[in-house]
């Protein structure tokens, strides 16, 4: 793959993983509740590496071309987003205080943020809409070995944007709770909104 096809691809990506939905609400929820971001922002990653590994296997061709599949999954994800979304709203996050220890071990909070990730709308647009346009079967690279460098680029996009968040959620909000509840109430409106969207155009259309 050439390098102005990579850079392109990164151009898009990145607009798509700083734009703020589900992924960014957990990475700022964990940033005020947990100790370190890291198990969630990992978790966040597997979720999105299980699509990666789907793609490089061919499946996301096939998905993306049954209507039926690909409909199933977006409900799923707008439910599970409209699930999470009133959680955070009934319950929004708050600046952990100093000695406190968070409910859920580690590996709660990352396998919730690999549920996340995983029926995320948004990683399903990603992986079955935008990948195939950066895609030439005529170029030399395998499809397989095409699809799995940019897998690597945009799993690290994730990495890097979703600890961002998460530590300048901690930075920031850590001592204004007001600032903090508002927030992540603003996140559960948006999941909500985003989630009952996807529904209704599933649904209706």
């Amino acid at each position: 793959m050439d390098t102005t096809t990579l850079a392109a691809f990164l151009v898009v990506d990145l607009l798509l993983v700083f734009t703020p939905g589900a992924d960014w609400a957990y990475a700022i929820s964990a940033g005020l509740r947990d100790r370190s971001v890291v198990p969630a922002v990992t978790g966040l990653v597997v979720g999105h590496t299980a699509y990666a590994l789907v793609a490089v296997a061919g499946l996301a061709v096939l998905v993306a071309s049954s209507p039926t599949a690909v409909t199933a999954l977006t409900v799923a994800g707008a439910c599970y987003l409209l699930w999470l979304g009133w959680g955070v709203l009934r319950q929004p996050a708050v600046p952990t205080a100093a000695g406190e220890t968070a409910d859920a071990s580690r590996v709660q909070v990352m396998l919730r943020g690999a549920g996340i990730s995983g029926l995320n709308p948004k990683a399903l647009l990603l992986y079955f809409s935008l990948f195939p346009q950066f895609i030439d079967t005529a170029d030399g690279w395998p499809v397989a070995a095409q699809t799995g460098l940019l897998s690597m680029l945009h799993l690290t996009a994730c990495a890097v944007v979703y600890l961002a968040v998460g530590v300048l959620a901690r930075t920031v909000l850590k001592t204004r709770p007001s600032a903090a509840r508002a927030v992540t109430r603003a996140s559960g409106a948006m999941m909500i909104a985003i989630g009952g969207f996807l529904l209704l155009e599933r649904l209706t259309g």
